[in-house]
């Protein structure tokens, strides 16, 4: 089954707000907390992220709001669809590149309205942090995340970016991709 922005942007609203009205405290994260801030509309799948001691009591949540709660291999996430045949759609984030999402995360998430409901959304620099630090070996395709820091580079920190990824060789030469492309500040 394919999925189309519908069924996605339904998926966000009704997962948001279920965690908004039952909780626990959650931000929108990911390709579509980037949308939120401009970026291009994503057709893969909507990410939350809850503290990790918040996982079962946010599964709980959305199994609540009618979401089928999936348990991957991967013990860093759970994901949720809207129906028990259907694609995965949500996916609920308590790690991110091995580190626990904490209360702090969550805390410096700024509040937008998403769809017509106002949630807390990751900023650019957090996301694009995560997904800088994600680049590796068996996972550098840097095309995809041109577009969408072409859209929200004014409101990316690239000195932090750069010295939080110094580290990674593939989030480096991104990063130098971008300023010599004149997209980095």
């Amino acid at each position: 089954m394919r999925m189309t922005h519908d069924d996605l942007r339904e998926a966000l609203r009704r997962a948001a707000s279920a965690l908004k009205a039952d909780g626990p405290d959650f931000a929108l994260a990911g390709s579509y907390a980037l949308w939120a801030h401009g970026a291009p509309e994503p057709l893969h799948d909507v990410d939350f992220v809850v503290a990790e001691p918040d996982v079962e009591a946010a599964a709980s949540t959305l199994t609540k709001a009618g979401f089928d709660i999936r348990r991957p291999p991967e013990d860093w996430l759970f994901k949720a669809a809207l129906s028990i045949d259907g694609p995965d759609l949500v996916d609920v984030l308590h790690q991110i590149n091995r580190v626990p999402v904490d209360a702090a995360m969550i805390a410096d998430a700024v509040t937008l309205d998403v769809l017509a409901l106002s949630m807390p959304v990751l900023t650019p620099t957090q996301v694009m942090l995560q997904k800088l630090r994600s680049l590796h070996e068996h996972h550098c395709d840097l095309a995809p995340l041109f577009p969408v820091v072409r859209a929200v580079r004014e409101q990316l920190d690239w000195p932090l970016l750069r010295e939080q990824t110094a580290e990674n060789p593939f989030a480096a030469s991104f990063l130098e991709l971008c300023a010599r492309l004149g997209i980095a500040a």
